[in-house]
């Protein structure tokens, strides 16, 4: 139960350490390893490093730290791009009593690949791989994902061949990166190739390869070739999921045939594909783009009653309302969200926050910035620029000196009452 009140309010910032702290005392009550892990990440989210660290020692206190304590701080420092942090967790492993293994090393240049930092990845694999690390499947997929977001098509094409040169057989998990990366750089007729090859080595095409095809033909407005594939797909036996309807359901949007989105989602009724939140959002924006605000709302509404939205789907209707003017749905949105006990996002706050600064609407958006601060997110500096522009317009610098008191207790003393 601990663990899914954390997962529900990882955005809680504060609230979420509070709790945290008051469910240890509890009775016959011990925090598992993935209670640590959640609160460490929710931590690490809003940075707030300290505490954090804090957690890490109670956990080896315990002998329960682990080498995915340290991926998920590795994660959260690249994604907040401090990449010298991120190293330094690794290296400090040994400290908490952790050897470095591969799953480690794997980590880290994940770690940095996703956070756009693949050159350094490459540095650190170049150093480690001889000396304290044999590469496997898993170490060239990272590597060869993160050339090919970087873009690098030739760097990643590199990376695939020293990967088979070396004796280390692509998996499905690389084929379907490769697949990804010429996707992305234009090159779907040479990816099809790669999935020719794959057959040729006995090696199947997965439901993600079909998607990421399905897709690319979506984004080029090659409808025709989406449907064969999916359609190829199924006569392969290959199971449909949800992704790859999605993906179906996106290149429909993409060259506005929307009339066939109810048939696919009918399909995916017949055959038990449950929609989720991604299904919701493709629709929704392909709507709100074409400015059908009505019926993106009567989708959000209906599509409420199958899966749960996620945080971008709330925001995308608060967003659509604010641009629209209509701040009294924007809030009818958010009280939705709040009675579905789903804690905003940062970007959901400013967005609401944004909306009503655009319409005069000061003392409610200072009330929902005085929310956010409670919770322990910190605001955006655009965001509480422009509110703080309007506040010292209309001679409010007594409410804006409250404010700027709040955000200084937010980093000075996080556990404030």
């Amino acid at each position: 139960m601990v663990e899914d009140i954390l997962h529900r309010f990882e955005n809680g910032g504060m609230q979420a350490y509070k709790f945290f702290e008051w469910a240890q005392k509890q009775k016959y009550y011990t925090h598992s390893v993935s209670a640590y892990h959640i609160m460490i990440g929710s931590l690490a989210k809003i940075r707030q490093y300290q505490i954090m660290w804090d957690l890490v020692n109670k956990m080896r206190d315990k002998g329960i730290v682990n080498v995915e304590t340290f991926s998920i701080i590795m994660r959260k420092y690249t994604r907040a791009k401090k990449v010298d942090e991120a190293i330094y967790t690794f290296n400090v492993m040994d400290k908490y009593g952790i050897t470095p293994n591969l799953a480690a090393f794997n980590s880290l240049l994940s770690a940095l690949c996703k956070s756009r930092n693949v050159r350094k990845a490459q540095e650190i694999f170049e150093s480690m791989k001889e000396d304290r690390f044999v590469p496997d499947a898993k170490t060239y997929s990272i590597l060869l994902e993160g050339w090919g977001k970087a873009p690098n098509l030739p760097k990643a094409r590199e990376i695939f061949r020293e990967m088979v040169d070396t004796g280390c057989q692509p998996d499905i998990v690389t084929y379907g990166i490769m697949v990804d990366v010429l996707c992305k750089a234009g090159r779907v007729d040479e990816a099809v190739g790669v999935v020719k090859d794959m057959d040729s080595v006995g090696c199947k095409p997965s439901t993600y390869i079909y998607t990421v095809l399905v897709h690319t033909y979506g984004i080029d407005n090659r409808i025709g070739d989406a449907v064969d594939t999916f359609l190829d797909m199924e006569k392969n036996g290959v199971a449909a999921d949800v992704t790859v309807y999605n993906a179906l359901i996106g290149a429909f949007c993409k060259v506005n045939r929307f009339k066939n989105v109810p048939r696919v989602l009918e399909e995916m009724d017949r055959k038990g594909v449950v929609p989720n939140s991604r299904t919701t959002n493709i629709i929704l924006n392909s709507l709100i783009r074409r400015g059908e605000t009505d019926e993106a709302f009567s989708v959000f509404r209906r599509m409420m009653k199958v899966c749960d939205p996620d945080a971008d789907s709330y925001t995308m209707m608060i967003k659509m309302f604010c641009d629209n003017g209509e701040l009294d749905k924007a809030l009818k949105v958010w009280k939705v969200m709040n009675t579905k006990r789903f804690v905003p996002s940062m970007h959901t706050f400013s967005v609401l926050i944004n909306g009503l600064c655009d319409k005069g609407e000061v003392s409610k958006a200072c009330v929902f910035m005085e929310q956010m601060i409670e919770k322990g997110i910190q605001p955006s500096v655009p965001t509480f620029g422009k509110l703080r522009q309007l506040l010292i317009k209309e001679n409010r610098e007594d409410v804006l000196e409250f404010l700027v008191e709040k955000m200084k207790l937010l980093v000075k003393d996080p556990l404030w009452d």
